[in-house]
């Protein structure tokens, strides 16, 4: 028995020994990963202006090669410089969307938490009432109602992805409620206001925080989604949604690198972003971390 308890014991040091370098390096490559699209889509347009009219048919469809590491696309544009202003898109309406839904959803979440009572109920029910439309219907009808372009595109990303945020914030706010300075505070005759702002709205900052950085991925591939469908960005301006849903035709002839290289651009930053975000949320809350490791 002693000897299977050591056994056991030595297998979760082990595990948190050995689990705790894997983080390290998961977040180091997330960051690197971050670093790199972020000077990618800064230092690029400046020194490599992109004519989104360009168009070169005796260059099309070429594979990756020196000149064009990434390719060309179907009318023999580079596919590595529009891919990088595609990401660009996609970072900007990611970053600009989960703001505005983080503020709206935090407000909304603040609101219900310290008034409580009837507004509470009303508050919720609203977010109850958008969260039973599905987020790509949802998103699908608000842009829709305008001009393709980058703005309807963020607005359709706020409407529906502040929902979580304002649940989020809403359960942290009860949940500070009942904490003994709330309740001094109250006692020492602060207003509802006052103990809103200065205690509940700072303590709930950092999941806010953590609630938007992980909305910039969903921001992303809501986005490349509308895009693909048509109904997001103008089909001939650069967005990795419309390359992707222009290149259908090209790998269905066998030509892999239209699709394949638009689509890691979607996928490896989303997946740099969830993991620092990951790291964030173990910060956060270390007692979940250690219960993970046990």
């Amino acid at each position: 028995m002693a000897d299977r308890i050591a056994d056991g014991t030595s297998d979760r040091m082990a595990d948190r020994t050995t689990g705790r370098p894997a983080g390290r390096l998961r977040t180091g490559l997330s960051a690197a990963v971050i670093a790199a699209v972020v000077l990618a889509v800064l230092a690029v347009p400046p020194f490599a202006p992109l004519d989104e009219q360009a168009v070169d048919l005796a260059a099309k469809l070429r594979p990756p090669t020196w000149a064009h590491p990434f390719g060309t696309d179907e009318v023999g544009r580079d596919l590595l410089l529009r891919s990088v202003y595609g990401l660009r898109v996609s970072l900007f309406v990611g970053v600009a969307a989960a703001l505005a839904a983080t503020v709206i959803g935090t407000a909304v979440g603040a609101a219900a938490g310290a008034l409580g009572g009837w507004a509470d109920r009303v508050l919720m029910r609203i977010v109850d009432l958008f969260s039973s439309v599905p987020h790509l219907l949802l998103g699908i009808f608000v842009v829709t109602m305008f001009r393709p372009g980058v703005w309807p595109v963020v607005a359709s990303v706020v409407v529906t992805h502040w929902l979580s945020t304002a649940r989020i914030v809403r359960a942290e706010v009860l949940s500070l409620r009942s904490r003994p300075y709330v309740d001094a505070a109250v006692s020492g005759g602060a207003s509802r206001w006052r103990v809103t702002v200065r205690h509940l709205l700072p303590a709930v900052l950092p999941q806010a925080g953590l609630a938007a950085v992980l909305m910039i991925p969903h921001a992303i591939w809501h986005e490349s989604a509308l895009s693909f469908l048509g109904l997001g960005l103008p089909t001939h301006q650069a967005s990795l949604g419309n390359m992707v849903q222009s290149a259908r035709g090209s790998l269905l002839a066998g030509d892999w690198w239209p699709t394949l290289f638009p689509g890691l651009f979607i996928i490896v930053p989303t997946l740099a972003v969830a993991g620092l975000a990951g790291a964030w949320r173990e910060r956060l809350n270390p007692r979940r971390r250690s219960e993970l490791t046990l």
